[in-house]
């Protein structure tokens, strides 16, 4: 793995920009770069995600999801996260903990294993999924097999 990862740009659909601004920058600590009425750009651990107004979704609208269960977990498809350290993922985690309701709660996977990984899923408030993971080592452990 490179020492420097790319920055990844992502774009999605929410019902409410403002409720999004607030969810993103409160909740995930993002910061705000570019915004307009229809759409907000974010700084989401370093890389760009731009949230933008879905009218159709209506007030109350959610994302719609498939479920694939993963450790006899419904983990919701489609979904995007961040990988963080061990350390910034307990912070988090412990953060989100009575400000948020799972889809997952935080816990580890592959437990004393090569790739062992702590994982979290969240809905934002238009019912985008958000994984968040953490590793001891993620340059050597991210796609260990």
């Amino acid at each position: 793995m490179q020492d420097t990862i790319a920055p990844f740009h992502l774009a999605f659909a929410v019902r409410d920009i403002q409720e999004s601004r607030e969810f993103y920058t409160q909740l995930l600590k993002c910061e705000v770069g570019r915004f307009c009425d229809d759409w907000i750009d974010l700084n989401f651990y370093g890389h760009q995600i731009v949230c933008h107004l879905d009218k159709s979704l209506g007030k109350n609208g959610r994302i719609k999801h498939l479920i694939n269960p993963v450790d006899e977990h419904p983990v919701p498809i489609p979904h995007f996260g961040v990988v963080l350290n061990m350390s910034q993922w307990k912070e988090l985690a412990e953060h989100l903990s009575d400000k948020i309701e799972f889809v997952i709660e935080p816990y580890i996977r592959f437990q004393g294993e090569i790739g062992e990984q702590a994982t979290m899923f969240f809905y934002d408030p238009s019912g985008n999924a958000i994984e968040i993971k953490g590793f001891k080592n993620v340059s050597s452990e991210l796609f260990a097999n």
